[in-house]
């Protein structure tokens, strides 16, 4: 169900081009990291609710950007509970690995964006029908763009967020496939850079990847 704030919170993903997967974010160095995503053109964030730490790190990432500089949202969402807890929070878009009713129609309730995650075409339309805004094709990387064209071939009015192994070397390959905006974990997230305190080297990434999806959008 695309309300006003979905619809608007919606392009906002797009303009990102990508939703960086915040899994296992340390509090230490979230907003390091966060920024450095930003500077290289990453404006959406995803923060994981199956981190001990999810809702204080969804507040302090909000809090950090002002409206129009980013968009910070909560993934693995599992049941209406959490959607509830991350929108609370400060969530602005709520990413789950499958399709839940309940959590749909949490997001519903609220104005939140929502996006559960499906497989097949039968999956997409039950969730699209439920009151989704887009859905999370994934794990997108066992089944390849190609699976995405033939999902967005019948179903073109159905927005596709691809995510799970994503890179800068495929990425082109599903914005071309049909996707409106692709979600990537650890391809933008280098642990080790993370882990050094590079942060240079996520912008770098960052700006790299938003070329790429750019460029396979003329």
């Amino acid at each position: 169900m695309v309300t006003l704030d979905s619809h608007e919170d919606m392009q906002r993903l797009v303009d990102s081009g990508v939703v960086a997967v915040m899994r296992g974010a340390d509090a230490d160095t979230i907003i390091e990291v966060a920024q450095a995503l930003h500077d290289g053109g990453v404006t959406a964030y995803e923060i994981t609710a199956d981190n001990p730490d999810a809702m204080d790190l969804i507040s302090e990432v909000s809090a950090s950007f002002s409206e129009t500089e980013a968009i910070v949202g909560a993934g693995t969402v599992l049941d209406s509970e959490t959607a509830r807890a991350s929108i609370m929070n400060g969530a602005e878009f709520v990413v789950g690995p499958n399709f839940d009713e309940g959590v749909v129609e949490t997001c519903n309730r609220y104005g939140t964006l929502v996006a559960p995650g499906i497989l097949t075409p039968t999956e997409a339309v039950d969730a699209y029908e439920a009151g989704a805004d887009m859905v999370k094709v994934f794990p997108a990387s066992v089944m390849g763009p190609k699976h995405l064209a033939s999902i967005k071939g019948p179903l073109p009015q159905i927005p596709l967020m691809p995510t799970g192994g994503i890179g800068i070397d495929n990425v082109a390959d599903y914005i071309e496939a049909g996707a409106v905006v692709v979600g990537a974990g650890s391809a933008i997230m280098d642990a080790d850079a993370i882990e050094a305190g590079d942060f240079e080297a996520i912008t770098e990434t960052a700006r790299e990847f938003t070329q790429v999806i750019e460029d396979a959008r003329e």
